[in-house]
C-alpha cells in the first residue's frame, strides 16, 4: 500500500511499508542538485572555442541528462564522410565537458542535405557507434537546408551513468 503525507517543511513524503522517502531528496539523489527553489539546476555546455551559428546553448545538463545542440562541422571538409567524422568528433567532445561519453547516448538526431547521402553518413555513423553495446535509438531524414550549408547536423541525447 503506498500513501502521501504532507510533512511540516510543505514537501511530500511517499511511504512504502516502512520505508520513507523524502520526494525531493530520493529525486535530488536520483537525477541530480536542485536549486533552492525545487527545480532541478540547468548546466550549460559550452567549451572554449565553440563554433555557434545561431543564439543557442550547444548543450544544457539538467540532472544527469544531457542534450546537446545539432552539431555540424562544415571546417572539416566538403565530403559527408569528413562533415559527419567532424560532427561526431564535436559531439564526443561537448560530452567529456559534461562528463559523459558516446556510450551514454540514448537518441541521435541525423539530418541530411539529401538522403542520397544516408548510406556513406550511415557508414561513418556506424564505426562510430560499433562498440555500443547498446546502439543509441536513431532518426534520420533529409531537410530543405542546414545552416552553414552544412552536408549533415547530428544532434544527440544522453544519460550519464
Amino acid at each position: 500500500m503506498r500513501r502521501v503525507v504532507q510533512n511540516p517543511t510543505g514537501s511530500h513524503n511517499h511511504a512504502f511499508g516502512s520505508h520513507v522517502l523524502n520526494a525531493s531528496l530520493f529525486c535530488e539523489k536520483l537525477m541530480g542538485r536542485i536549486d533552492s527553489h525545487g527545480r532541478m539546476e540547468k548546466q550549460r555546455i559550452d567549451p572554449p572555442g565553440t563554433k555557434k551559428y545561431a543564439p543557442y546553448s550547444p548543450g544544457v545538463v539538467v540532472g544527469n541528462t544531457i542534450w546537446l545542440s545539432g552539431q555540424i562541422d562544415v571546417d572539416a571538409g566538403d565530403t559527408i564522410e569528413i562533415q559527419t567524422q567532424g560532427a561526431l568528433n564535436k559531439i564526443e567532445a561537448l560530452l567529456a565537458e559534461a562528463g559523459a561519453t558516446k556510450h551514454d547516448v540514448v537518441f541521435a538526431q541525423v539530418l541530411l542535405k539529401s538522403m542520397n547521402l544516408y548510406a556513406p553518413m550511415n557508414q561513418v555513423y556506424g564505426a562510430w557507434v560499433d562498440d555500443i553495446d547498446i546502439k543509441p535509438a536513431r532518426a534520420a531524414f533529409a531537410v530543405d537546408a542546414l545552416p552553414a550549408d552544412a552536408l549533415v547536423e547530428i544532434v544527440v541525447q544522453a544519460i550519464r551513468t
